[in-house]
């Protein structure tokens, strides 16, 4: 699915976005993947996962469709092979501020344990900076026959450090993002996840969740 075309005739709609959104999600025009697989591909996708000490990598990316005034908000989740352990976060940006420079406070965590206590963890919103009005209610998972754990850890530093930004940089000029979905699609590919679909700068995180194609869908209640 592309959203508003080319960006350069989807440069108003995307204005229009920015200061309508005070969360994470904004509009872009999107790269849409090769492939879909099959809905009995994406059910076996999360198959051994929970807590499993061997095997390959796996990865996940968890859902408040309701954030963001609707263009929803996601956070992220890799498995670290071999340990039966996950290392899952997010930015949250609470302040709902649309630019914070790097180094400011945007609500960035992450936290380390068992596969059922990540998702205990994000069902109940469990290290939201504040009161949460939207909790995590639904995620998406896949295995991952590559996986670099050191490489992810250090992209996560890297996304809690950097700010958050959604719309011109005042550094450059341009026009960007530097929030929720940058976030989680920058930590999945440094973990090199197999089969995550490309999320330009400015997409919507609602949309791109949908193009994960072949990744399970389920939905996830506190616990």
């Amino acid at each position: 699915m592309n959203i508003g075309g080319q960006r350069g005739l989807a440069f108003a709609a995307v204005i229009g976005a920015i200061v309508a959104v005070t969360g994470c999600g904004q509009p872009a025009a999107r790269a849409t993947a090769d492939v879909t697989q099959s809905s009995t591909e994406a059910t076996g996708a999360i198959t051994g996962m929970a807590g499993a000490a061997g095997g390959g990598g796996a990865a996940c990316v968890f859902v408040k469709p309701d954030g963001a005034q609707k263009f929803g908000h996601v956070g992220w989740g890799f498995k670290v092979p071999g340990a039966g352990r996950w290392v899952y976060g997010a930015v949250e940006n609470p302040s709902a501020k649309l630019y914070t420079p790097p180094g400011g406070d945007i609500g960035a965590w992450h936290a380390e344990g068992t596969y059922d206590r990540m998702l205990s963890e994000m069902s109940t919103d469990a290290h939201y900076p504040g009161t949460s009005q939207h909790p995590y209610s639904r995620y998406r998972c896949t295995k991952s026959s590559t996986y670099d754990v050191n490489r992810a850890r250090a992209m996560v530093r890297t996304v809690e450090a950097r700010g958050f930004l959604v719309g011109v940089d005042p550094r450059t000029g341009k026009l960007t993002s530097r929030d929720c979905l940058d976030a989680t699609y920058d930590v999945l590919k440094a973990y090199r996840t197999k089969g995550l679909t490309p999320a330009p700068k400015l997409s919507i995180p609602n949309v791109w969740v949908e193009e994960l194609w072949g990744w399970s869908d389920r939905q996830l209640a506190p616990r």
